[in-house]
């Protein structure tokens, strides 16, 4: 279909007017990008992408992330233009309380809205993922003749986006893995924030995405229609194996003079102009949030058209459906997962003398779950080899292996963080991912974002104490587990044995409402015998639970996590009866239960409680009381063998007899 540039025009003044007059009734939000790329909303939402407004998840359509989230006035416009289940009266409640505008995007809040996007430079790595969800999905699903996944991945990016390590990260990922499904629009206005881009930035884009393996095109009009659409349909006719970048000069705040080009025009610092702007855009001065019906009529019939597409796609996935019916079993199973108390029963027990770290344990448990799951994918930054979460029976995902299962992400783990969020956001695949935990810190933000988007990924985080050892206090993570903790929705998993490991995998693969981290131990471990395995791994799912039972009233509670139960078991034997020690693998699990529960692992009546773990000890205070004490780390660690390093810093069960004896 030809190009309707007269109506598009006018789509982006209407556009423009919409975000000036909600961005100034709210009186804050970030004009600059909508305004700016008016003309690649309107050839994108107008034209270009492949999409139903009717089904927001239609599983081949394009998807459309906004990296730079502040202009998340450019999305909502566009998408109630084209007819998703975004009201005008919800532009009019742009950033207001429990409206479906809020200042940046959010998943699950906005139809029509791919991914969760704000920090910048996330939307590119979560675009990353998308693209590598849809090269994983076309391998697994598709036929000779049957293709049910062709879609694009296009994300619209700043100079703020690429300036972000994670972007780079994401980026060089996707060159090197020739993810050729994916369009990166840059909206390259020469601004930042705080003042013109030449002062924090001198680098050739172009040359440095062809230098990591992109496909590059420049645009020195990024308001010229068709120019717009031309490059859009090259990238993706495009089959060069190289994603591709669109490099989009623009002018920021355009349709506003006062500040246009300039890094006023970031911000709400336009809105004074709003009357004047408006005039110049030829739109009605005493009507505001102004759509014409010439516009409204096109974009209707727009829709039309798209669901014409859709309706064809469907008839496709019936017949394939038919033709194929193991591969639609599996696809339907997507975000389905088995209950925890089915996914243990396909784990072995291990045997009562084992010693063995909690990763390795994790290995052994990953393999069948692996099999019961066959969208369950894994990868690592760099470290499978000590992290041990590689699939085994399975293969590297690469350029001549799209059906792999092992990603290998480099030495990023920001980027890697960011992707297995796209993937995520997809629906498909499971991920899940691994490093060391003191590298949590690198991959943070993303993991804050998972939390936050109710995202199920997986993170595999081992060597989590100062077991690690002789690698020393930068390898330490001695404050790493309780700041992760702190960290709303995201359930921290330090299991303290090998049954523990197990239920902790099942936990993880259950729980579909946020990400899970399971935090593995680098040293082996005993078997905790004191009570049964199914105990143990059920205990898990609750976060806390009794290990031994005093044999007399009650006297002494003492608590711990991961490897440092070992030490309150053999502090326990020594103390005797009427001493209580409770497990306490998941803080976030144990807290959501009932308070009868609580109040039975825990009771207020005991106050002699002595916790002990090798990390910082603040957040052990709200278990052990006024009364009680914690045994643990509150400085960096040291370079000695681990079990030499623990004991120098105090962690024994000698610790704990005497601090519990004194209490």
């Amino acid at each position: 279909m030809k190009l309707s540039t007269e109506i598009l025009s006018q789509a982006s003044a209407q556009a423009r007017g919409l975000a000036i007059d909600a961005i100034h009734k709210c009186s804050s939000g970030h004009l600059g990008l909508p305004l700016g790329c008016a003309e690649i909303g309107a050839v994108l939402y107008g034209h270009a992408l492949v999409h139903n407004p009717d089904e927001p998840r239609w599983l081949n359509r394009d998807r459309f992330v906004l990296s730079a989230g502040h202009g998340s006035m450019f999305l909502y416009t566009w998408l109630h233009l084209s007819g998703y289940d975004l009201s005008l009266e919800e532009l009019k409640n742009f950033r207001v309380l429990h409206s479906k505008t809020p200042g940046h995007p959010e998943f699950h809040e906005t139809p029509g809205v791919e991914a969760t996007t704000g920090p910048l430079g996330q939307g590119i790595g979560n675009a990353v993922g998308l693209a590598l969800s849809g090269q994983m999905a076309a391998a697994h699903f598709n036929t000779p003749t049957q293709k049910i996944f062709d879609h694009h991945i296009l994300c619209l990016a700043g100079d703020g986006c690429m300036q972000e390590g994670v972007a780079m990260e994401a980026c060089a990922f996707a060159g090197h893995q020739g993810l050729d499904n994916l369009i990166l629009i840059y909206d390259s206005n020469d601004v930042t924030l705080d003042a013109m881009a030449d002062k924090s930035q001198s680098e050739n884009t172009a040359a440095r995405f062809k230098a990591i393996g992109w496909d590059v095109q420049t645009l020195p009009n990024g308001h010229d229609l068709s120019a717009i659409l031309k490059a859009i349909t090259k990238a993706k006719k495009a089959k060069s194996g190289q994603p591709q970048l669109i490099i989009a000069k623009t002018v920021i705040g355009q349709g506003i003079p006062e500040v246009a080009g300039t890094s006023k025009g970031h911000g709400e610092g336009g809105a004074k102009f709003a009357a004047a702007a408006r005039q110049g855009l030829g739109l009605p001065a005493d009507q505001h949030f102004y759509v014409s019906d010439a516009v409204q009529v096109y974009f209707a019939e727009h829709k039309k058209r798209l669901k014409r597409g859709y309706n064809k796609w469907k008839k496709l996935y019936a017949a394939w459906r038919t033709a194929e019916p193991a591969k639609s079993a599996l696809l339907e199973q997507a975000g389905a997962t088995p209950s925890a108390a089915h996914l243990l029963t396909k784990m072995p027990l291990f045997p009562v003398d084992a010693k063995l770290a909690t990763r390795a344990a994790g290995s052994n448990v990953l393999q069948p779950l692996a099999a019961e799951l066959p969208l369950l994918i894994s990868g690592s930054a760099d470290l499978h080899g000590s992290t041990l979460n590689y699939i085994s029976a399975d293969k590297d995902f690469d350029r001549t292996n799209r059906l792999g299962r092992n990603l290998r992400y480099g030495i990023r783990e920001h980027g890697m963080a960011a992707i297995c969020n796209g993937v995520a956001y997809d629906g498909i695949f499971r991920p899940s991912c691994a490093t060391f935990l003191v590298f949590a810190d690198y991959s943070r933000p993303a993991m804050r974002i998972a939390a936050l988007a109710k995202l199920p990924v997986i993170y595999i985080y081992t060597h989590d104490s100062i077991g690690v050892g002789e690698d020393g206090p930068t390898h330490q993570p001695v404050e790493t587990v309780s700041g992760l903790r702190v960290i709303p929705n995201l359930d921290v998993i330090r299991p303290a044995d090998p049954e523990e490991t197990a239920g902790a995998f099942a936990a993880a693969l259950e729980r579909t409402s946020g990400p899970t981290l399971l935090s593995l131990t680098r040293q082996a471990v005993p078997m905790l015998n004191d009570c049964s395995p199914h105990e143990r791994r059920s205990g898990v799912l609750k976060g806390g639970y009794i290990l031994i039972q005093e044999t007399a009233p009650l006297t002494h509670i003492l608590l711990a996590s991961g490897s440092e139960v070992q030490w309150a078991v053999a502090a326990a034997k020594t103390l005797g009866a009427g001493t209580r020690v409770v497990s306490m693998p998941s803080f976030m699990r144990f807290d959501q239960q009932p308070a009868a529960y609580r109040e039975a692992i825990l009771p207020a009546a005991c106050r002699k409680r002595v916790a002990i773990e090798a990390g910082v000890t603040a957040l052990w205070h709200k278990y052990v009381g006024l009364d009680g004490h914690v045994i643990g780390i509150d400085r960096f660690g040291l370079s000695a063998p681990g079990n030499i390093a623990m004991k120098e810093l105090g962690i024994t069960t000698e610790a704990v007899v005497a601090a519990a004896r004194a209490l």
